[in-house]
């Protein structure tokens, strides 16, 4: 009988324990990623001396570049003031590169190893906004940072010289380069720059993204082709001799049924977007011409070829069905990004170290404000730091040309609270917060995490070398092949006339 209790006794034990394991597993993420705060060392204190020395002038940077507002390929001012403040301190530029007026590199240094930086700072058209918790636009219809790149391309900057400092103080070998990319928004930028050549030779690339979380993201993005599509018909009056037209509109409008048949013949991964952007003038002349801007979006660079293939297909056959002739014009096409771990999680162990921006309380209630006027749950501004994750499966999402640097060079990634959590991107809420106090927090926490960064890859090969290896099991021996024709030009716009 006692041996009957203590063996009842010893498997209730056992299935208690059983139960109580299965419990803490399935509350535990198995795909959070464990990294330990960096070390601070006496070069990552003249980093950060630097960077506090000079918040009040890096914050001026960033509202003259919020105040500026230029959108993609029009940022003349914007890539100037970044271009002449890096040249202050000591960097060789070199402007209009890549056929681009608003495109630069600026270079600081000699030998190995050579570290990237990115800068990008072009506006959103439509997106004009005060610095107030409420829709108000300074000028309407005008544009706005919408996507935070002013502070994008100032913390970028900031933490480039602030390495330099590090560099000249310690005679430290090696070079550093801060990338002015426009266009980021329309894709363009950083794509006709790798075309030629800017980025091969880095050792690593280092670039961040506002956000509304601080956190490092090791997700990827999708492959992107981007183009146009021109009709040529006839017109015609449409009542009293339609037989006479060619409608370059039922070209556009048989185009776009096609393609929605195909979706559902496409991976789950792809998407197709499209807008048309000129459809003709009056309901009662058949036009003879019409215009639309697609995007073919997929997981990898052979996934959107071949999609894109499949809607080439769909357009000849809507010219053929219609009578009409047709051009189509690529705009520009990227890659999918490769996150890489071994630098992602270097990034993550010095923002550890650095901390979430310290907003205050005026800060904070500004942030409620905004989520109150548009609806959502007022939780502030983020201040904690998200935990550090494997990627799960993706079923879509938005496209970067910074995705074409990773395939050049291993990247890395950051993202910093700089707007309200639960706000949508590109919107005035986080043009309204990009000017003020919480924008210029946002730069200082993403200038120290980067630069930071970039003092381990100065002084650790080890974490070099790991990062290539990486990268070049990624690649898997596929080479870099730049998705834009050889004879595609950059789109120009010219210099705005100032008033």
């Amino acid at each position: 009988m006692n041996k009957r209790v203590s063996l009842a006794i010893m498997l209730f034990c056992c299935l208690s324990l059983m139960i109580l394991a299965q419990s803490r597993n399935r509350e535990q993420d198995f795909s959070v990623i464990k990294v330990k705060p960096a070390s601070m060392t006496p070069l990552k204190k003249v980093v950060l001396s630097w960077l506090d020395e000079h918040f009040t002038p890096l914050s001026e940077l960033n509202r003259k570049i919020w105040e500026y507002a230029e959108i993609a390929m029009e940022e003349y001012r914007s890539s100037a003031l970044l271009a002449d403040f890096l040249e202050k301190n000591g960097f060789l530029v070199q402007r209009e590169v890549a056929g681009m007026p608003t495109a630069f590199v600026a270079v600081y240094g000699t030998g190995k190893p050579v570290i990237g930086i990115l800068a990008e700072y072009d506006a959103l058209p439509g997106l004009s906004q005060d610095t107030v918790p409420y829709q108000k636009p300074l000028e309407k219809g005008k544009p706005g940072h919408g996507c935070g790149h002013n502070i994008f391309g100032v913390a970028s900057t900031a933490a480039a010289v602030a390495m330099k400092e590090v560099m000249v103080k310690n005679n430290l070998p090696g070079t550093i380069k801060l990338f002015g990319c426009p266009a980021e928004e329309t894709l363009i930028g950083k794509v006709f720059m790798a075309r030629e050549g800017l980025f091969d030779g880095l050792d690593a690339c280092i670039q961040w993204h506002p956000s509304a979380r601080n956190g490092v993201s090791l997700g990827s993005s999708n492959a992107l082709n981007q183009f146009e599509v021109e009709f040529f018909g006839q017109t015609a009056h449409a009542a009293g001799d339609p037989w006479h037209g060619r409608s370059a509109l039922d070209a556009i409008e048989l185009t776009n049924i096609g393609l929605n048949y195909l979706r559902e013949h496409l991976k789950p991964t792809a998407r197709i977007h499209y807008v048309i952007t000129d459809g003709g003038l009056a309901p009662n002349v058949v036009p003879d011409y019409a215009r639309a801007w697609y995007y073919v979006r997929d997981a990898d660079r052979e996934s959107v070829e071949e999609d894109y293939r499949r809607v080439l297909d769909i357009i000849d056959g809507a010219a053929k069905m219609t009578g009409t002739k047709y051009k189509v014009h690529f705009i520009s096409g990227v890659y999918n990004l490769l996150p890489n771990r071994v630098g992602c999680e270097v990034v993550y162990s010095n923002l550890l170290l650095v901390g979430s921006p310290s907003f205050d309380e005026q800060e904070q209630e500004f942030a409620r404000e905004i989520q109150r006027n548009l609806g959502v749950e007022t939780k502030g501004l983020d201040t904690e730091i998200q935990p550090l994750k494997l990627p799960g499966q993706s079923w879509g999402g938005g496209s970067t040309d910074v995705a074409d640097v990773s395939w050049i060079t291993p990247t890395t990634t950051l993202g910093i609270a700089c707007k309200p959590l639960d706000t949508p991107g590109h919107h005035w809420s986080t043009v309204a917060c990009g000017g003020m106090t919480i924008g210029h927090k946002a730069m200082l926490t993403a200038s120290k995490v980067m630069a930071l960064t970039a003092v381990d890859f100065f002084t650790n090969p080890e974490i070099l070398k790991k990062m290539k290896e990486e990268w070049v099991k990624k690649t898997a021996g596929k080479p870099y092949k730049s998705p834009l024709p050889s004879d595609l030009k950059p789109p120009i716009k010219p210099r705005p006339v100032e008033k």
